[in-house]
């Protein structure tokens, strides 16, 4: 007579194992819903990096001393008024200038760079130097409705609303108003 030497697993020995594939199963859905929340977040984090609060490396020195090549900053859209800095599409390239002047307004030029708007001398601390600058639209002239006239800080070497080349900024074109600056660490703050 033959004997069956196979011994069966005790209830103890059953009862671990059972243990052990549920924690699996649920340290599986664990690590899948928490992948998957890390995307969503990801994900609408982009979306509103992109979309509300875009971040810009300035190229260029058409704003120097206000902003200088290399700098990293970040645009919000919102109503813009005199003054603001502003980053606008040109021709699949982004532009950063200062508005000068919105729709409706006159702007005009002298020959030493000082600008009027509606006839008044325009305060502008954050300039270093005045210049004419490339200018060829005929003067005074009238900032058409919807559009924005802007200037870069750096009127010798800018290429503005002065010229017709690239002429005023329509409200489709502009990404949003500077207002920050994150990099370099050192002017870590609001942009003026």
């Amino acid at each position: 007579m033959e004997t069956n030497n196979q011994s069966f697993p005790s209830v103890d020995q059953l009862e671990k194992e059972l243990d052990k594939l549920q924690y699996k199963k649920r340290f599986g859905r664990v690590m899948r819903s928490t992948v998957f929340y890390l995307v969503v977040v990801a994900a609408l984090s982009v979306l509103v990096a992109v979309l509300m609060l875009p971040m810009l490396q300035i190229l260029g020195s058409s704003m120097s001393d206000t902003l200088n090549d290399g700098e990293i900053v970040v645009a919000l859209h919102r109503n813009l008024k005199q003054g603001d800095i502003v980053a606008f599409y040109y021709n699949n390239t982004i532009l950063i200038k200062r508005v000068i002047a919105t729709e409706g307004q006159w702007v005009n030029l002298d020959e030493d760079g000082t600008v009027y708007v509606d006839g008044e001398p325009l305060k502008e601390d954050y300039i270093t130097e005045k210049a004419f600058g490339e200018t060829n639209i005929e003067l005074p002239y009238q900032v058409p409705d919807a559009r924005y006239f802007v200037m870069g800080d750096h009127r010798a070497i800018s290429i503005d609303s002065r010229n017709t080349a690239v002429g005023c900024v329509s409200d489709e074109m502009i990404i949003g108003r500077i207002f920050f600056r994150v990099w370099p660490l050192s002017g870590f703050g609001r942009v003026q």
